[in-house]
């Protein structure tokens, strides 16, 4: 690895980061934005996590550094973080993915914490680059439905779900092909206000595909108690769309399924909202029922299968420099119906999609019948 640094003479305080060399799954291009995004302004309403550090001092002294734009300390950091991921603040300017493989639809699930601040960062070009034929986005905190004619012209079948919370939640997805039916609700569940910007569900002729933006379980573990009502509505949802066509769920899940999935799991284990024993074993539940649900179908976490020991996150809080440090979660992922798992052809996080949101982006590519065709599992 060879790591250039490069400054800006009439502006000394911006840099520009340079990686050479990086394994081909996780390249960084040539070029970064040369601009210092700060971390965002803290907000009353959503709740991130604390990925925990070292120690206080450490966490006290990373604060202390990230509240100043010190671009000695960001143009020495490391290209690539100890758990195997690039450690870039900003987008790449020139962003090149493989091409698609023949005979099959790319979906792409993305949390932008926002799609008026991640559109200011580079969000279109991510978008032009993937070309996804599905696009969920999710914390899109839209109040009404976009006018967008980026978005429209690339996908002329969109469904925006909005909380009812001002610039709160919000889920969308934006697809090339028309869909069968469109739904925003959770059946079941006693409290439909809390649920509206959580779910999207479209159905195509050989699969649903469900959009979630999950509740979160609150700072201190405050709405566990509703994030537990949402896993028991949303299992019996999930498991009953199966029985009638194999499911694609996708999004910002707000769990960590096990200690891999995320930095630091000791510390967090039963304090953190997405690291509880209710929210593990309600993934796991889904992914694998217990034997008292008869004729209840199985799903598989597509990355986690095929990437068994790696340890790579979604989700990278603005704050203490975790992103240098590698210290994450995996939120965002695709969870298949488990006779769907043969037709996947590919599933990754792409890591370097960092700064337009706190979140990276995760696609999938499924043989293009299960949403285009008639096929039939």
């Amino acid at each position: 690895m060879i790591l250039l640094i490069t400054r800006l003479s009439h502006k000394p305080q911006l840099s520009a980061l340079f990686t050479i060399g990086s394994p081909p799954s996780r390249q960084l291009h040539a070029s970064f934005l040369t601009r210092q995004i700060m971390p965002p302004k803290k907000k009353t309403d959503a709740v991130k996590r604390k990925a925990t550090s070292e120690s206080q001092s450490d966490n006290e002294a990373t604060q202390s550094a990230s509240k100043k734009a010190k671009v000695s300390s960001d143009s020495l950091e490391p290209a690539v973080a100890t758990n195997g991921q690039p450690t870039n603040k900003v987008l790449p300017v020139n962003i090149n993915f493989a091409p698609q493989i023949a005979g099959t639809v790319r979906l792409s699930t993305w949390n932008i914490c926002s799609l008026a601040s991640a559109s200011k960062k580079g969000f279109k070009f991510y978008v032009e680059a993937e070309d996804p034929d599905i696009l969920v986005l999710t914390e899109t905190k839209v109040n009404e439905v976009p006018v967008d004619p980026f978005l429209k012209s690339r996908f002329p079948h969109c469904t925006w779900a909005i909380s009812s919370k001002k610039s709160y939640s919000g889920t969308a997805v934006l697809s090339k092909h028309k869909p069968l039916s469109v739904d925003t609700k959770l059946p079941g569940h006693p409290d439909p206000s809390s649920v509206k910007g959580r779910i999207v569900t479209v159905e195509f002729p050989a699969c649903y595909i469900v959009a979630t933006y999950v509740t979160n379980a609150g700072q201190g573990l405050k709405t566990l108690k509703e994030k537990n009502t949402w896993n028991e509505h949303f299992t019996t949802y999930i498991q009953d769309l199966d029985k009638m066509k194999p499911v694609i769920w996708m999004g910002d899940l707000n769990v960590a399924p096990t200690a891999i999935d995320l930095a630091n799991a000791k510390s967090n284990w039963n304090k953190t909202p997405g690291y509880t024993k209710d929210e593990t074993e309600a993934f796991q539940n889904i992914l694998n029922p217990p034997e008292s649900a008869a004729g209840v179908g199985k799903f598989v976490d597509v990355w986690r299968q095929n990437h068994p020991e790696d340890k790579h996150y979604t989700y990278f809080s603005y704050r203490f420099n975790c992103r240098t440090k590698g210290l994450g979660w995996r939120l965002d992922m695709f969870v298949v119906s488990e006779r769907l798992v043969e037709k996947v052809k590919m599933c990754e996080i792409r890591s370097e999609i960092y700064g337009a949101s706190d979140h990276v982006p995760v696609v999938m590519e499924i043989e293009s019948d299960i949403v285009t065709g008639s096929q039939t599992l």
